[in-house]
């Protein structure tokens, strides 16, 4: 019966122990039916370091403390968790012997010799690890140059460790370099939260010219000056990349399949209850639960990655970052600017709301009493409702429902279905998520809410047979005119920019983005915000149905086609089976994850009050990538070149789709 048992995973809340002080709990992952059946068959759980048992926690049966001896020697330690006798789970725990010192002091220093001045290219820097040796307890530092230069001659001595950094290559400027603290595996070892890591700088300095040596002369445009808000465009790229489809499918897997209690590095709380709700589901496969949980983990999901002021940059490649701001960043210099741009928690253009429009109102934190809500003002949710508008109109919701509806046995409308002939035999390891999808569906937004509130908006209209005539009470029927104006006039900037004898005029650009910010002002009304929430929710919940391998099997699509999302793949062979658009997806989602960061930055800044040219010539000068982007998949959705000097053109997006479709099936 023992050996049935599964292993389970034991977790330490420090993994490296430094001082007498610290004190290590660990943690068995397992939900309450699963130690309610374990203790009950087979008794209670036994913690033990290094064979030592070790007391259970008073209050949490999952639990057990260590405490470190007095005279910590540098060694690991194994952790084991066993049910009579047997072992089902176990962990490593290092200790390091340190001097004693205050506990605000660090134990290790890291020092980069560029003798203040910098290398010329080519020398190398020393890099010096000081302080305790880490061998005995199987742990080594790794050094990490963000892929810039080479690290040689790494050398182990009594109290340091060093290497030299080869800069070979490497361009003139301060480059960063980090140490990491790592076992024999590889893995960082961590306090706490954290991994140990150590981050400097060197100076590299350009090789003097020489005999023989040619200089290149070129034309450069003038230095661009920096202006406050370009921090929370990288907070905006940060927030909108953790809420990213590959992100949604890692935290659901994590949830429902893996079951990882350290799901999003934050809100362990609600991921360890979500966790836990998903194993006590597991002997219950029938019905709606799968679903629910489903649904209830996209909200959790949502709630803790969905950005706002509070929201940390991360994730972020400060090469990168560094390119769009002109000058050599580090993600500590962006956060610093962040905090200085929103020192009290409100992005200034919140402030300049809230002062005009709700002046002397209190905020509240209740949503029943009256007030401005102050989650909406400290947390704005950094979601647009466009990325839903263009994943629409990529047939992604018109997919599903269609396999919904062969799974019930419904045939489709008209005298053929693609999918009668198709066994959903494949999908059954789906059926409960299906089934519970399928009986929510009262509960979901309809195709009518949601082209309602694109009207609104956006003005961007949906047609099609599911869609009736709208009769709107308030239509933002400019914006589409005035975003694809700014478009035109960012394609104009980026020409004259390019040439370094002319100096671009970024005045034209201003205009064009306040127009832009007032419009979509004017627009954030009543659904603002909640039904941007929901319609993002149930897409991803869409998404992530569509990358399961079962739809794959079921459709038969096509497995060499490279996407950036799996789930696009079952998209676009549904529009092949069904005779819809022969447009590929991808060019929908490019526009909706484009079209997104672009309006959010036009939204969220404080444009209106703005009279220097040179923070629309930073703004197109950072967001250079995604406009360009943007600009290339309207043209291969539409056919339209928003570049053509001769007209901008903004008409309904929907009406070229009806337009080229209509002339893909007169072929």
């Amino acid at each position: 019966m023992i050996k049935k048992i599964q292993t389970v995973e034991l977790e330490a809340n420090i993994n490296l122990v430094l001082r007498n002080s610290d004190t290590v709990t660990l943690t068995v992952n397992l939900s309450d039916l699963e130690l309610e059946r374990i203790t009950t068959e087979h008794g209670p759980l036994v913690f033990a370091i290094d064979g030592v048992d070790i007391d259970l926690d008073a209050h949490n049966p999952r639990m057990a403390r260590w405490t470190p001896p007095e005279n910590i020697t540098t060694r690991v330690h194994r952790a084991t968790v066993a049910v009579a006798g047997h072992e089902i789970g176990e962990t490593w725990i290092h200790t390091v012997r340190t001097a004693k010192q205050p506990e605000d002091m660090p134990v290790w220093d890291f020092h980069v010799d560029d003798d203040d001045k910098g290398v010329e290219e080519g020398e190398p820097i020393k890099l010096t690890v000081g302080g305790p040796s880490v061998e005995s307890a199987k742990l080594h530092w790794r050094f990490d140059t963000g892929n810039k230069g080479a690290i040689r001659n790494v050398k182990v001595e009594a109290k340091s460790v060093t290497a030299s950094w080869d800069t070979s290559g490497m361009f003139a400027g301060t480059h960063t370099v980090s140490a990491l603290l790592v076992d024999e595996r590889g893995a960082a070892v961590m306090r706490g939260h954290d991994p140990v890591v150590l981050s400097d700088t060197g100076r590299v300095r350009a090789q003097p010219l020489g005999r023989g040596d040619t200089l290149r002369v070129s034309l450069q445009r003038p230095a661009a000056l920096r202006t406050r808000d370009q921090a929370f465009w990288s907070l905006i790229r940060s927030c909108t990349g953790q809420i990213s489809g590959a992100r949604y499918a890692e935290f659901i897997e994590g949830v429902l399949c893996k079951q990882k209690t350290d799901l999003l590095g934050r809100g362990s709380m609600l991921a360890s209850r979500l966790v836990r709700d998903a194993r006590d589901l597991q002997p219950f496969s029938y019905g709606v639960g799968a679903y629910e949980l489903l649904k209830t983990a996209t909200q959790v999901f949502l709630l803790l990655e969905c950005g706002g002021c509070h929201a940390e940059i991360k994730n972020l490649d400060p090469d990168d970052e560094s390119l769009r701001f002109g000058e050599q960043v580090t993600l500590e210099d962006l956060r610093a600017r962040l905090c200085a741009y929103i020192p009290h928690g409100q992005l200034p253009y919140i402030k300049r709301v809230l002062d005009s429009a709700f002046q002397g109102e209190k905020e509240i934190a209740s949503l029943h009493c009256y007030g401005v809500l102050s989650s909406r003002i400290q947390v704005p949710c950094l979601l647009e409702l466009i990325w839903s508008y263009w994943h629409e109109e990529g047939m992604l919701v018109q997919s599903i429902g269609a396999i919904a509806r062969r799974f019930q046995n419904v045939r489709a409308r008209g005298d053929r279905d693609p999918l009668a002939h198709l066994e959903i035999d494949p999908l059954r390891p789906l059926g409960n998520l299906l089934w519970g999808y399928i009986q929510d569906e009262p509960n979901l937004l309809s195709v009518k809410r949601r082209a309602y509130e694109y009207d609104h908006q956006y003005g961007l209209q949906l047609y099609g047979k599911a869609v009736p005539p709208l009769r709107s009470a308030d239509s933002r029927s400019k914006f589409l005119e005035a975003f694809h104006h700014l478009l035109h006039r960012c394609s104009i900037f980026y020409k004259e920019d390019n040439d370094t004898t002319v100096i671009a005029d970024g005045f034209a650009l201003l205009n064009a983005l306040q127009e832009v910010h007032i419009l979509l002002a004017e627009g954030a009304n009543n659904q603002f915000g909640d039904l941007p929430w929901t319609a993002r929710a149930e897409m991803l919940m869409q998404q992530w149905l569509l990358s399961r391998p079962e739809m794959r099997d079921f459709l038969q699509g096509r497995r060499m086609v490279p996407y950036k999302e799996p789930w696009m793949a079952t998209v676009d062979t549904m529009k092949a089976l069904q005779g819809w658009t022969d447009i590929p997806v991808t060019y929908f989602r490019d526009l909706g994850v484009y079209g997104e960061q672009i309006l959010l930055t036009i939204r969220y800044g404080d444009w209106i009050d703005v009279n220097n040219e040179e923070a629309a010539k930073n703004w197109a000068r950072s967001w250079r990538p995604e406009v360009q982007g943007y600009l290339h998949a309207y043209r291969a959705v539409t056919g339209m070149d928003l570049t053509n000097a001769e007209m901008v053109d903004h008409t309904m997006p929907a009406i070229h789709l009806q337009n080229r479709l209509a002339m893909q099936r007169s072929r």
